[in-house]
């Protein structure tokens, strides 16, 4: 089954989701038909341990952190992937974020 999106995922603290969403957006992401930035963001609790060479942008190192956060999502074009990752790296505060890239298929599939 081919596909032509995906759905890009990244976890953040509530206050960069403003910004995270106007990279992915201005890098292509966020078009659905006529529509653009269109987004889901939904609030989670994440959990992470930084081992002793982590720089925690929250938290401290050998300690379990467990942080709410929001969930991004977004649409985009298979095309654009690499290039919307690269910039989420540029601007979000982790120093690992927690990308996740899922494809969407078309309902014509069904």
């Amino acid at each position: 089954m081919k596909y032509k999106k995906v759905i890009i995922g990244v976890t953040t603290p509530l206050d960069y989701v403003d910004i995270i969403r106007n990279t992915i957006c201005l890098n292509k992401g966020g078009i659905i038909g006529n529509y653009s930035y269109c987004s889901i963001c939904y609030p989670v609790l994440g959990t992470f341990k930084p081992n002793k060479d982590a720089k925690p942008y929250i938290g401290t190192c050998n300690n379990l952190e467990i942080v709410e956060e929001v969930k991004l999502e977004i649409v985009c074009n298979k095309k654009d992937i690499k290039k919307i990752i690269k910039e989420i790296k540029k601007v979000h505060p982790y120093e690992e974020p927690c990308i996740t890239i899922m494809p969407l298929l078309d309902e014509k599939y069904f």
